[in-house]
């Protein structure tokens, strides 16, 4: 009966969420449920030594809705040595590619400081890392630029903020 009723016809999503709550259908989620909004953005810095990439950040969340989990994904342009020792919490995600879950983030509130070192195959003279959000548990984050850092890092031992 759904079908016959909806069939060619234009409608919005509220008519259509009154139409299937109406013959005794469920409300597509989408229409049902609003999705928060969170602004993720992540600050540290990253230092490079024969071919050793020691990274630290701070994720924090300025809001104005909390955050259930997310997810960091730290790409590098050099390819990643084959074995890794990383920190709980994240993993290898290809050849140049480690995520990092970050857990859950208050509105405007700081997550817990992520440290990790990666070796990289050889020992090149720069690599650059690109840092950005993969999963931010459902919220949307309408502000991308500061979720996103790229950082030329250089085979000085210095460090490198972002």
């Amino acid at each position: 009966m759904r079908e016959r009723v909806l069939r060619g016809h234009a409608v919005s999503g509220a008519v259509l969420t009154a139409a299937l709550v109406a013959v005794g259908g469920v409300a597509p989620l989408a229409f049902a449920v609003s999705r928060p909004e969170a602004d993720l953005a992540y600050h540290g810095s990253a230092a490079m030594a024969a071919g050793r990439v020691d990274v630290r950040f701070t994720p924090r969340n300025h809001g104005p809705s909390q955050v259930p989990d997310a997810t960091v994904r730290l790409r590098w342009s050099e390819p990643l040595a084959d074995r890794q020792v990383l920190p709980d919490g994240c993993a290898r995600s290809g050849e140049r590619v480690v995520l990092c879950r970050v857990g859950a983030l208050a509105a405007d509130g700081l997550g817990e400081r992520i440290e990790l070192r990666v070796r990289l195959r050889g020992t090149p003279s720069e690599a650059l890392l690109e840092i950005d959000t993969v999963w931010s548990g459902g919220a949307v984050d309408r502000n991308r630029g500061n979720d996103r850092q790229r950082v030329l890092v250089l085979d000085t031992g210095d460090e490198y903020y972002f």
